[in-house]
Order: C-alpha cells, then sequence, then structure tokens
C-alpha cells in the first residue's frame, strides 16, 4: 500500500469523510503507534494498511471510478 489522503480511504470504504473520522476517532490509540496524528489528512503506508485491513478495502478499491 502506499501514503493516502483520508478522503480517498473513505471513498474506497463507501463512507463519507465525517463518517471515516468517526472511525479513526475510535482508532486513534492504534494510528498514533503507527505515527499518525489526529489533524493529519495524508496516512502513511503502515497506517493505509492498518485501515484498509480493518475495513476490508483491497488496492483496487481505490481505483473505482
Amino acid at each position: 500500500m502506499k501514503a493516502r489522503m483520508k478522503f480517498e480511504i473513505a471513498q474506497a470504504a463507501g463512507m463519507s469523510s465525517p463518517t471515516l473520522s468517526r472511525w479513526l476517532k475510535d482508532h486513534r490509540a492504534q494510528l498514533v503507534a503507527l505515527g499518525v496524528k489526529p489533524t493529519q489528512k495524508l496516512l502513511p503506508p503502515k497506517a493505509v494498511a492498518y485501515v484498509c485491513g480493518e475495513l476490508g478495502i483491497i488496492e483496487e478499491d481505490f481505483f473505482v471510478a
């Protein structure tokens, strides 16, 4: 996985950005351990892999138009 913006992850998951933000807030401890700050918009590859694994997002989901 590569670094992704939060809105890209929300689109791939089929949810709104505010919904993803609430989900991320519930998983803040895990994300902080991965080096993510709460206000960060671009998530590093390790955090993207974690979020995608938890939400069931696969790489191909990012290429849906």
